[in-house]
This record gives structure tokens, C-alpha cells and sequence, in this order.
């Protein structure tokens, strides 16, 4: 087989595939060996094995321990709704979707005070090492983990005020604006930044991926009157959910 100038494992990958999307090689079955694919398509080991490690890397193939190498179910890409602040619902975007459909959705949180590092003392303009009230978020759906959220508020601002634990309290489980407003904070505008990355080990283990699948990640900040006043990392598993925008215009 002719490869032209593309290196001869990506054109072997690029068949692979294909043979994947066209559903010649349907979920479940088994991908050809590593000695078919050096048979049928005139290559070397090394090229073969580096194909099949393409197809892994994009998540199309999961290898099973003494069994070989399978092609991988592919998930309907799901949507998470980031919206606009609705006033109506005074909830969090979570929660504003989970309104909005038949799915029940359900999480767990824990916040802890800590001392906020560089990074997040830079995205809520304060200096490393003022303290921070941190909740870490795990979101279900159907009992799947879909969303995975750490937070950060500044103490100074919220510290011994009814809403210093955003999931307690009068307010506890409301949206950032409600919550802010109560302590005759205004918050008028909201950031968010979509990347995407490698998922870390800890956050697949609880998404239930496997090393090397792409997450989602959404750095969102809330701002009164240019001040941060919440800053929070958003974590979703790209292969199964796509972050849906609706955004008003006034």
C-alpha cells in the first residue's frame, strides 16, 4: 500500500477509523491484530502497533486485560446548558438544567477553608495565601458522574456572613447571585473560558474515562462592579457531554 507523504501509521489509523465511523469494525468488536494490520496493509510491527496506539489516544479502541484490543461504544454527546442569569430560577446552571428536562440530577459538595493559591488569588485579584472558602462539587445524572466543580469565594468578602458555606445556610444551594446579593454584594457579569486537555488521573478515575481521554474544562468567575467574588474550575468529560451556550441579548 502506497502512503504518500502522511507518515504510514496515521494513514493506517485513518483507515481504522473509517472502517469505526462507516461501522465495518461496530462497537464491541474486536480490532485486527497487530500482525493483521503489519498483513494487510504491507507495514512493519512498529507501525502497526502505532496505529492502533492513535486509536486508543482518540478513544475509538480500549484494550481488555488477556483479551486484545476492542472497538469502543461512542456515546451520544449529551448537552450541559450554560445559560444567562435566569432571575426567575435564582439557581445555578446545574441546577437551571436539571429544571428545564426529565433528568433527575443529584450532588454531593464539601467546602473547607484554605489559603488560595497564586493561581486563584490572581482570578479573584486578592494575594496568595488569603484565605478562601474551597467546595469541591461532584454532579450525577441517572447516577453517572457527568460534572466534576471546585470553587473558590474570598473570605474576606464572605467570612462570617450567612453565606460563607454555599451549600448551607438560608441560602445554602442558591445560585452565586442570590447569594452574593443577600450580603448587598451585586453581581453583574460572569466569565467563562472552554479549553480542553487531557483529563488528570483523579478526575478520569471519577468520570469513569480511561488514561488519555479529553475532558472539557470551563473557568468561570463571577464579577460585581469589576471585583471577582467566585472563581470555579469546571470539569467535564468531552466524549459524553457538549457545553450548550444560551446567551441573551438585551
Amino acid at each position: 500500500m502506497t502512503f504518500g507523504d502522511q507518515p504510514a501509521y496515521l494513514r493506517v489509523a485513518g483507515d481504522l477509523r473509517k472502517k469505526i465511523a462507516d461501522g465495518l469494525l461496530p462497537p464491541h468488536t474486536r480490532l485486527p491484530s497487530q500482525a493483521r494490520i503489519r498483513e494487510e496493509y504491507g507495514v512493519s510491527d512498529t507501525v502497526a502497533l502505532e496505529a492502533r496506539k492513535v486509536l486508543m489516544a482518540e478513544g475509538l479502541v480500549e484494550g481488555r486485560s488477556g483479551s486484545g484490543t476492542y472497538v469502543r461504544e461512542r456515546p451520544v454527546p449529551r448537552r450541559i446548558a450554560r445559560s444567562g442569569f435566569r432571575p426567575e430560577s435564582g439557581a445555578t446552571p446545574f441546577r437551571q438544567e436539571q429544571a428545564d428536562t426529565s433528568a433527575h440530577g443529584t450532588w454531593d459538595s464539601r467546602s473547607e477553608q484554605t489559603e488560595a493559591s497564586g493561581v486563584i488569588a490572581e482570578r479573584l485579584a486578592i494575594q496568595p495565601g488569603d484565605r478562601v472558602m474551597r467546595t469541591k462539587y461532584v454532579f450525577r445524572e441517572a447516577g453517572e458522574v457527568m460534572m466534576l466543580s471546585t470553587s473558590w469565594e474570598p473570605l474576606a468578602l464572605t467570612g462570617r456572613t450567612p453565606v460563607m458555606l454555599p451549600e448551607e445556610g438560608p441560602l445554602g444551594g442558591m445560585g452565586v447571585v442570590e447569594r452574593m446579593a443577600a450580603i448587598d454584594v451585586i453581581v453583574d457579569n460572569v466569565t467563562e473560558e472552554v479549553g480542553a486537555r487531557p483529563g488528570l488521573a483523579e478526575e478520569l478515575m471519577a468520570l469513569g474515562g480511561v488514561p488519555g481521554h479529553v475532558v472539557l474544562t470551563l473557568q468561570r468567575t463571577y464579577f460585581a462592579s469589576g471585583r471577582p467574588v467566585e472563581t470555579a474550575d469546571v470539569v467535564v468529560p468531552a466524549d459524553r457531554f457538549r457545553a450548550a451556550y444560551h446567551l441573551p441579548v438585551k
